[in-house]
């Protein structure tokens, strides 16, 4: 077997690659696991020290349903949420709107008010469980109601774990479900 062998692109590609082959420095372009710029794992000894946030891509109904399923898959040992939200969620149409006929709670959970957010993480401890929303257009939006319920709960935003996507390109060019 040789030593050296081509990407389907017809590119050289060596069996390993050591930070001496890359003409970076490997301090400021690498660095160590655990430190900035982190492109090798936010935790110094990777999944070693922490495993992974385990979660899965829930959301249906009402704030209440998905609650259930949330508080299922975290006794069932996920680690984190990951929160799926409607087409009228995501695009910024109220539920009662006529806009929104037929698409509430359909793919997603319906979430309109700061009181649905509180039905959704209702007895959930934000401080303890990392929560990914998938959102888009109306990120700030469900960002700024998921801070409340923190607050409200006396948790304080440092807290808080999780990432909020915020794509709104993807949106526009592939889906339409921008605001």
């Amino acid at each position: 077997m040789s030593a050296e062998r081509n990407s389907p692109s017809g590119i050289p590609v060596a069996p390993v690659y050591r930070p001496e082959d890359a003409d970076i420095n490997y301090r400021r372009n690498l660095g160590e696991p655990g430190e900035w710029p982190y492109t090798r794992g936010v935790q110094p000894t990777m999944y070693r020290g922490r495993l992974w946030t385990m979660r899965q891509y829930a959301g249906f109904g009402t704030a209440a349903e998905t609650n259930s399923r949330f508080k299922h898959l975290l006794a069932a040992g996920q680690t984190g949420l990951s929160v799926a939200f409607d087409l009228p969620t995501q695009m910024g149409i109220d539920s009662d709107s006529p806009r929104a006929l037929g698409e509430v709670g359909r793919a997603g959970v319906a979430i309109d008010t700061v009181e649905d957010m509180h039905e959704l993480f209702a007895d959930i401890p934000l401080d303890k469980v990392s929560t990914s929303m998938t959102i888009n257009a109306t990120a700030s939006t469900l960002l700024a109601m998921y801070i409340v319920v923190a607050e409200e709960r006396g948790i304080a935003r440092d807290k808080l774990n999780g990432t909020v996507q915020n794509d709104i390109l993807k949106e526009y060019i592939a889906r339409g479900t921008y605001v």
